[in-house]
């Protein structure tokens, strides 16, 4: 073999090809003595991968999590930036967003237990917006920190750049408490990172720019979800970032339609929301109810409308005129 690292790899795809592998077989294969096989099974075991060791004449090994699939070595930043690419594709390419989250959930499977925990903890909600604000740069430390906070629930304590309160002290001894909050959601929107989240000194909601925010350990208790208000999290951000466009007619539908073919052919003030795979709620707005009633009629997919009733009244008045035009 041409090094360690080579033969780490040869070794994962060996184990990966068949459920059980005796020791001396693998030593064979490798070309290397049982006791090398035992040492580089131990730096697996390092890594993260669950190794065990099978009883039996000739003893031997198995390895628990994996799947057809290549090898998976990434170090956190990897996982990081894979988890956030997935997660976050929109490509305009037809499928491809879909497929970019059957590739998440299959990468998941073949992760280690330790990598598999950081990537869960990035689950993040996209509130589509085509206006594209300056991006602002986020230390991948601060991006786990507060996404493994909204995962499990706990109370966040954290520095936050450009924020008001309370100074505590004189002169040079003046400072700042670190805020608290309880994390709801991790968002991005408009090319920046935000998270939603209940300010327990202000005992009132809030959206913290992440790139402007620096965890401090430990965390606090874990604490019962709140339902945030409205009980939508992208009208919630819209709301609060102004996203909301001053249309006459807004409305709401229910489309059969994946969420990302329904996001990416939506305005830019639209908002969309997954209801089940083949499914999206979208809110939108137009010049008029005939003209709203129009966009959804051009998804060219069945619908349902949600209200107001002006808009059920004007898909009415459309449809009508649609079966007269047609003779």
């Amino acid at each position: 073999m041409s090094g360690p690292s080579a033969r780490l790899l040869s070794l994962l795809s060996l184990l990966q090809a068949r459920r059980d592998w005796p020791g001396v077989a693998l030593a064979e294969r490798l070309q290397v003595s049982p006791r090398t096989v035992r040492r580089d099974v131990d730096r697996l075991r390092e890594l993260g991968y669950p190794v065990h060791a099978t009883k039996g004449p000739d003893g031997g090994y198995r390895l628990e999590a994996g799947s057809q699939m290549p090898p998976l070595l990434l170090d956190d930043e990897q996982v990081l930036a894979l988890t956030l690419a997935l997660q976050t594709a929109s490509t305009g390419v037809d499928g491809v967003d879909e497929a970019a989250g059957r590739a998440l959930a299959t990468l998941r499977q073949v992760m280690p237990a330790r990598l598999r925990a950081a990537a869960d903890a990035l689950a993040v909600t996209v509130v589509p917006r085509a206006e594209r604000r300056e991006r602002s740069a986020v230390p991948p430390a601060v991006l786990l920190a507060v996404g493994a906070a909204v995962r499990v629930r706990e109370v966040l304590r954290f520095d936050y750049d450009g924020g008001s309160g309370p100074v505590l002290g004189t002169g040079d001894a003046a400072f700042r408490p670190p805020r608290r909050a309880e994390p709801h959601h991790l968002v991005t929107w408009g090319g920046r990172w935000y998270l939603v989240a209940y300010d327990l000194d202000r005992a009132d909601w809030r959206t913290f720019r992440v790139d402007r925010m620096t965890p401090r350990t430990p965390t606090g208790p874990r604490v019962a979800e709140r339902a945030v208000p409205g009980g939508d999290v992208s009208a919630f951000v819209a709301d609060r970032l102004g996203a909301r466009p001053a249309w006459p007619c807004r409305g709401e539908a229910v489309l059969d339609l994946p969420a990302d073919q329904v996001a990416r052919w939506s305005g830019r003030d639209a908002l969309v929301e997954p209801v089940g795979e083949h499914r999206a709620r979208l809110v939108t707005g137009a010049w008029s109810w005939d003209g709203l009633a129009s966009v959804l009629g051009m998804y060219g997919v069945p619908f349902e409308v949600v209200g107001p009733d002006e808009l059920r009244a004007a898909v009415r008045t459309l449809a009508d005129r649609f079966v007269r035009a047609a003779g």
